[in-house]
């Protein structure tokens, strides 16, 4: 089996899949990024902040420079967690149907 025919084949599977959940992905992004705005508004944060804020939560980094302090706020804040969860899941099991179809494809499975 070739390496070059076998990474072909995985991208193509993840660009296949990936447009197939896109309207799924693009509506979660898009709600995390609004709660994020929402508690920007009411920490007092700057666009950028709040956007960074989404993002590193939502990907369960957490750094932990910025944290909400009202309850409103930490409630979306554990929404954009589980969105996140779901945008990670959602990518990964799209991932993962590629490398599948890709070994497939190639005889490896």
């Amino acid at each position: 089996m070739d390496a070059r025919a076998m990474r072909r084949s995985f991208f193509a599977g993840l660009v296949s899949g990936l447009r197939v959940v896109w309207p799924i992905l693009s509506v979660l992004v898009g709600a995390m990024l609004v709660m994020g705005f929402v508690i920007g508004q009411i920490e007092g944060w700057g666009l950028g902040d709040s956007a960074y804020f989404a993002f590193v939560s939502g990907l369960t980094i957490g750094y932990g420079d910025l944290v909400p302090k009202s309850p409103v706020s930490r409630t979306l804040a554990v929404c954009i967690g589980f969105s996140g969860i779901l945008v990670t899941g959602l990518v990964a099991a799209v991932a993962v149907r590629a490398l599948e179809e890709g070994g497939r494809r190639n005889g490896a499975g």
